[in-house]
């Protein structure tokens, strides 16, 4: 189960004359779309998912020091294709994650050691992440779902896969999404079963960056079993009318 660092465009739009080329051309006409995904994708800012095993809370600055430890893992670098940051770093990563447009992303938490415990922090509640990302300015409908375990306690309990349901339904019934893909190295057999088992389908096998594409599309049958799977799910506000937390 993996999570990538992100730039704010799609890949094919980096690196090269054309690609600025195709950016700058397609900003006019983006502009309004561009602008409608910035909307969209601040949504969860002020949103709570509850589920059965997990709760989904927006990523802010006082998960950092939890999650800088984890990306020191080698295993994690490796998994996500990651480089370490500095803790200054992913603190600039983070405030990155909530602005950018094209991002939606939740910090996944224990939901029974969370709720067993009164003044628990969260940041000790941490078992990982989830993540959409909208890759193609041309199709919206479009999602790249990311999931990553990091906490070896909690990796085999069905963390992940309720997750990545709750984060699903989510994109469904708020972002409108209606396709989801996901890439996966190819020796990470864990998340391949994962995603296999969530009715995704292999569509593509990249031999360069050893991963597999797989994708679901959700028509109407689709939709209303992972509308089954998730109608536990309960959505609430997060810590309505405060703001984030300060570091210092």
């Amino acid at each position: 189960m993996l999570t990538r660092m992100r730039e704010g465009w799609p890949p094919a739009w980096r690196g090269s004359v054309a690609g600025w080329e195709r950016l700058t051309t397609s900003c006019v006409a983006g502009a309004f779309l561009y602008g409608a995904w910035a909307f969209i994708m601040r949504l969860n800012e002020n949103t709570m998912l509850l589920g059965k095993k997990v709760v989904l809370v927006p990523y802010t600055s006082e998960h950092v020091p939890r999650y800088h430890e984890w990306m020191k893992s080698e295993e994690l670098q490796r998994l996500t294709a990651s480089e370490p940051l500095t803790l200054e770093q992913e603190y600039s990563m983070q405030c990155s994650w909530r602005e950018d447009a094209d991002k939606c992303t939740f910090i996944v938490l224990d939901a029974e050691k969370w709720q067993a415990q009164a003044g628990l922090t969260e940041e000790s509640c941490m078992t990982g992440d989830v993540n959409l990302f909208l890759t193609d300015l041309d199709d919206p409908t479009l999602g790249e779902i990311e999931v990553m375990i990091a906490e070896p306690s909690c990796r085999g309990q069905g963390f992940g896969t309720e997750a990545a349901l709750l984060m699903m339904s989510y994109g469904v019934t708020k972002l409108g999404l209606t396709r989801f893909e996901a890439k996966i190295g190819q020796g990470n057999e864990p998340s391949i079963r994962m995603f296999q088992k969530l009715h995704f389908e292999q569509v593509a096998v990249n031999s360069i960056f050893q991963e597999v594409t797989f994708r679901l599309t959700m028509n109407e049958s689709e939709q209303q079993w992972l509308l089954e799977q998730t109608s536990h799910m309960e959505e609430k506000p997060y810590r309505e009318g405060l703001a984030e937390p300060s570091r210092f």
